[in-house]
């Protein structure tokens, strides 16, 4: 993944791309059985146990660095957790079900999420808020800031985008923290798309413009907002970002993670720089991926996968047969 990459590398870059599909299916197919049923929890420990095995597979010396909790808080996958059978020093990011509420209710984008780079180029940040913004690609640097008004920005987006902010869709979770931030943001005209959960999706919802998102604000996880940068990376997309302290434990946790300012405005490559590569498979549908779709014998599940380096992305859907698979089925 380095600049000085050979053709072999390249081949073994791609290959390993591939490989992650693999383990963002293994979480999705567990998570699936549990969709509708009330039980959140479950699916998200089905969801990390079967990611956690299909790291097992993998050509890999990877470190999690954006995971489910510290080591006393989360059995698997934790910060610090070591995964993969030896290879490449590798920075994990991952979010075995992104939406384990939608999962049990049976609502639409939830998601199992991956994101690989060379060690040390993720964000190693604690389980705590982080502020976003997010646009997709195709725009001049610095197009929004996030230190300024939303209105501020839709005006300079909707002229960057040769259109008018009534044109502009406006996506945030739905959480009385915004309520300001979204009379604003409707005082300047945008129309306003308010989401449940499953902040990660509607970050990289901009970068795709068929999803109809233009801009991504507001308060959610620091860990999704890591995958979220490592995702619009391959996009080409642009983000900021800031931590959100509740207490001064948080502070000093996010100091001794990471050097410099805990408090300092982040761009995308603070989040994640180098060579990136992200996955993600559908668990319930959504605008940018199926959810699995499960038979007697089988399911099919269908994922996205794109790398940095190429800026391609490539959707996989593949045909799951249980009487075959043994491992990663739920």
């Amino acid at each position: 993944m380095s600049g000085g990459m050979t053709e072999r590398g390249e081949v073994s870059d791609r290959n390993l791309a591939l490989e992650l599909v693999r383990v963002t299916e293994a979480a999705a197919l567990a998570a699936s059985r549990w969709m509708g049923r009330g039980r959140k929890n479950e699916a998200d420990g089905a969801a990390v146990e079967a990611m956690r095995r299909a790291f097992d597979y993998i050509p890999i010396d990877g470190t999690v660095v954006i995971g489910e909790g510290e080591m006393d808080e989360a059995p698997m996958l934790y910060i610090g957790e070591r995964v993969g059978i030896g290879g490449p020093r590798m920075d994990i990011a991952v979010d075995p079900l992104e939406g384990t509420t939608l999962t049990a209710k049976g609502g639409p984008n939830a998601l199992a999420v991956l994101a690989l780079a060379e060690a040390g180029n993720f964000l190693h940040a604690p389980d705590i808020y982080m502020d976003k913004i997010a646009v997709g690609g195709g725009l001049p640097d610095g197009v929004v800031d996030i230190d300024a008004p939303v209105g501020e920005n839709l005006r300079n987006l909707a002229r960057a985008r040769g259109r008018d902010v009534s044109d502009l869709v406006l996506c945030t979770l739905e959480r009385p923290r915004h309520a300001e931030m979204v009379a604003h943001a409707r005082e300047a005209g945008a129309r306003i798309m308010l989401i449940s959960d499953g902040d990660v999706a509607a970050a990289i919802a901009t970068g795709l413009p068929e999803s109809g998102v233009d801009i991504f604000v507001g308060i959610g996880g620091a860990p999704e907002g890591v995958l979220a940068a490592a995702a619009l990376r391959c996009l080409g997309g642009q983000m900021q970002a800031r931590l959100q302290f509740e207490n001064e434990e948080q502070i000093a946790r996010a100091r001794a993670m990471s050097e410099g300012d805990p408090a300092r405005k982040l761009g995308i490559t603070d989040l994640a720089r180098g060579d990136v590569m992200f996955a993600a498979t559908g668990v319930t549908g959504g605008p940018m991926l199926r959810g699995v779709r499960r038979f007697t014998a089988g399911a099919v599940t269908h994922s996205m996968v794109m790398r940095s380096k190429s800026g391609t992305v490539r959707y996989v859907e593949a045909h799951h047969n249980f009487s075959v698979k043994t491992w990663g089925v739920g």
